[in-house]
């Protein structure tokens, strides 16, 4: 009895541990397929999360290309597509037309005969400071530009060219800006016109001397010394000149400051909106025309060496340049009345 008694104690205990064990089992199953449920359930909203942050995105970036189209247009899915297309694609730079390229080539032809203290953005990789030496003690004449083949500067054909370039922004100043060229070629004006107050006391009301030329380009009875060095009969880089350079002055140039009266008085327009630069270019020019008008006689006459390059025949026709321009940038009617008299 006892025996059997203790038989069904164990086979009670055993049924207790595996309903026990089944219990656990099936929790187990329970439980996992409640955290199966909740992992499904997480990369659902996470889905939902992204999808909804993309739409969010693609709404955005459309409204960006064109926030103010609100026709019907811009509901028109081929439309969408191409814009889309557009936006996202790299594009193609356009080549600038013809005349652009020849504007920008016709410019750097400045940039190459620059002297002085180039700036660092001066795109003529090839070129240097040169002509730090010219002047003599007290007249500083460094700057400018070299004539066309060659390191003399003229300042002749240097004025003449700046009249040109100021009359063209004067007329074509959008044209300039819109092939991103218009702050360039009034630096190369200002470069040039920076040089020609540099050559007579522009601060005075009346002037006696103009300092014409720099370099000495007449080579008939050169000897070749070494002491007497001439920059047409030696052709070299002008970065490679080592030597003072003669300073040519003129006391009766009529043509010459006329000429020059006209390439300030035209760049003061160019620089209106520098009221400061553009008063110290007209004062100037008046000085330079008076002078002009007070000491009649052709500039070439008075520099041998200039009459071999450009010379003049007479002045009357800078009388008219000159007036016209110190005119159209001070309104002065007497100049008006000498340019058409």
């Amino acid at each position: 009895m006892e025996s059997n008694a203790g038989d069904d104690d164990t086979s009670k205990n055993l049924n207790d541990f595996e309903k026990a064990n089944l219990d656990e089992a099936q929790e187990s199953r329970l439980l996992g397929g409640r955290k199966e449920k909740y992992v499904d359930l997480g990369r659902k909203i996470c889905v939902t999360i992204l999808v909804v942050a993309f739409i969010v995105g693609l709404i955005t970036f459309i409204i960006q290309i064109d926030p103010n189209n609100q026709s019907d247009s811009c509901h028109d899915n081929d439309g969408l597509v191409v814009s889309i297309i557009r936006k996202v694609m790299p594009r193609k730079q356009p080549q600038p037309d013809k005349y652009t390229q020849a504007l920008r080539k016709a410019l750097m032809f400045f940039n190459a005969q620059r002297s002085g203290p180039l700036p660092k953005h001066n795109n003529v990789s090839w070129r240097g400071d040169s002509g730090m030496k010219d002047g003599f003690i007290g007249q500083n004449l460094v700057g400018g530009f070299c004539d066309g083949g060659d390191a003399i500067k003229f300042n002749f054909p240097q004025s003449f060219a700046m009249t040109m370039l100021s009359w063209s922004v004067i007329e074509y100043s959008g044209k300039y800006k819109a092939a991103g060229e218009l702050n360039h070629v009034k630096e190369i004006i200002k470069w040039g016109t920076d040089y020609l107050l540099k050559t007579f006391d522009s601060s005075a009301d009346t002037i006696d001397r103009i300092y014409a030329q720099v370099g000495t380009g007449d080579t008939s009875g050169w000897t070749g010394k070494i002491d007497t060095p001439n920059d047409r009969y030696c052709w070299m880089r002008p970065e490679d000149m080592d030597y003072p350079r003669d300073v040519h002055e003129c006391h009766r140039c009529s043509d010459l400051a006329a000429e020059m009266a006209a390439a300030l008085a035209s760049a003061s327009i160019v620089f209106k909106d520098n009221k400061k630069y553009s008063k110290k270019l007209v004062h100037g020019a008046e000085t330079l025309y008076q002078f002009a008008r007070d000491k009649r006689g052709r500039y070439s006459a008075d520099i041998t060496d200039a009459s071999i390059f450009y010379n003049s025949t007479s002045y009357w026709d800078e009388f008219i340049w000159g007036a016209t321009w110190l005119f159209y940038a001070t309104g002065n009617t007497s100049y008006l009345e000498r340019a058409t008299s």
